[in-house]
């Protein structure tokens, strides 16, 4: 198996500097090596060439995204670098022929024009949010939507290019109430159960 994995932490010196980011992303890759693996990694924030990403997804059986949760998002960084490099996929038409709908048939299903299949992605984030805060309809914020919910804005992108979309791992409460050694376990759990 071909592994990318990609870490879309935005250091801001002083303040957060990425190290939980980076330990998770850690953990994916001891987790496919330790399987015989090949990885491939890209770190965002150390700049990219839009068209030697599109090339590593290509070549990638699964894609591993590792990212914090700023204002309810992903950082800047990786809607730059998904515009840049899922618009070479557009571009080239390999990652997808446009959204599967075509002037003489326009019923087919809208974002039905991906061609990454049987390719697969996982999401994991790290989020100030408790995890109680989630599927939680009086929570005055997230107002009861599920972490899949709140990561629709990455997955979304994925499906529409024909990816398979893993369950998503989050680890929660970073500031407040961190449990590390236990969240990373947990997500060398979440690997093997997923891709083991």
């Amino acid at each position: 198996m071909k592994a990318l994995l990609i870490n879309a932490h935005l250091p801001y010196p002083n303040w957060s500097e990425g190290a939980l980011n980076a330990s998770a992303h850690a953990v994916a890759k001891e987790f496919f090596e330790a399987r015989g693996d090949e990885v491939t990694e890209t770190k965002i924030a150390d700049g990219y060439d839009p068209a030697a990403e599109a090339q590593k997804m290509l070549d990638a059986d699964v894609v591993v995204v590792q990212t914090p949760i700023n204002w309810f998002s992903a950082p800047w960084i990786w809607k730059k670098y998904t515009d840049e490099v899922f618009n070479v996929g557009l571009h080239d038409q390999t990652f997808l022929t446009g959204d599967g709908r075509t002037r003489k048939d326009p019923t087919k299903p809208y974002g039905s024009g991906g061609l990454m299949a049987p390719r697969k992605v996982l999401i994991c984030t790290t989020w100030n949010a408790p995890r109680e805060a989630f599927d939680e309809p009086s929570n005055p914020t997230l107002q009861g939507r599920s972490l899949a919910d709140m990561l629709s804005d990455i997955t979304c992108t994925f499906r529409f290019c024909g990816f398979e979309v893993l369950p998503e791992f989050g680890i929660f409460d970073i500031f407040k109430n961190p449990d590390v050694e236990a969240d990373l376990a947990a997500y060398r759990n979440h690997l093997e159960k997923h891709l083991g």
